[in-house]
């Protein structure tokens, strides 16, 4: 009776319980470099992750276990169970918070275009895309879906594909004569690879970590630690190795903000 007892005392710990207690703690991601990306021994790389694990280890574990998946797969996952928290650096967008619960900005980026070396259409923008009715490709469950759905691209131009890499290779094969994502992966791209360019599309993104919506007292912890880890030695420290700068760091917009817009 007593081992009944406490078997379902277990299994009724919140998550925030459960890394006070220095249990393992599951975090979801894609394989997106520098944001988040497996090691060759499945260790958790890339500045989110970085973040993550200092924040994880202030509040009580070193314990972090990486699950790996599909971008458009990472809330679905959430949902699911499957792991904890999304560090995969999400965009916060009103969309997404009906769905999770974001801790504050931890991350401020831009979104950026590749196209072939010489950007032979000459594009300068999502607009340009648009007015030259060319195909575009990014990955299933990206914001640029939305932004040119509103631009007035129609479906049969936008190409989703599963992440970053397939997004390199439709644009270096030419299926595509544009592709996008975040300013972070896309340059990481051109600075390896010489067939192609970055051209800075200048959209402001602001990135959390993801909770389930019944874990506000796990967003306020980690929040609560937040405000004197970002922009911390500590941090930068971190995050300096994966082309973070202070630049990147968040200047004042707020969660709530980013919801509702």
């Amino acid at each position: 009776m007593a081992l009944a007892s406490f078997a379902g005392s277990a299994s009724a710990q919140s998550l925030l319980e459960k890394i006070k207690n220095g249990e393992t703690i599951r975090v979801g991601f894609s394989n997106e470099v520098p944001w988040a990306y497996p090691g060759e021994n499945n260790e958790p790389l890339g500045f989110v992750n970085a973040m993550t694990t200092d924040m994880l280890k202030k509040l009580g574990t070193t314990k972090v276990e990486p699950v790996v998946t599909e971008w458009g797969s990472l809330i679905p996952g959430l949902q699911a169970g499957r792991f904890d928290i999304i560090t995969g650096g999400m965009y916060i967008l009103p969309e997404r918070c009906r769905n999770v619960l974001f801790t504050d900005p931890i991350v401020k980026a831009t979104d950026a275009l590749i196209v072939p070396a010489g950007n032979p259409e000459n594009l300068h923008s999502y607009q340009d895309v648009h007015d030259k009715s060319l195909t575009f490709v990014t990955g299933a469950g990206y914001s640029e879906i939305a932004l040119m759905r509103k631009l007035g691209v129609p479906d049969d131009k936008i190409m989703q594909v599963a992440g970053p890499a397939e997004i390199l290779q439709a644009v270096k094969s030419g299926r595509a004569a544009a592709g996008s994502g975040a300013y972070f992966t896309m340059k990481e791209f051109t600075d390896k690879d010489e067939s192609v360019a970055l051209v800075p599309a200048g959209n402001n993104y602001y990135s959390g970590l993801a909770f389930l919506p019944n874990q506000q007292a796990e967003v306020d912890a980690f929040n609560a630690v937040l405000k004197d880890y970002i922009g911390s030695d500590e941090m930068m420290g971190s995050v300096g190795k994966y082309g973070y700068t202070k630049a990147n760091l968040p200047d004042g917009k707020t969660t709530a903000e980013l919801c509702e817009h």
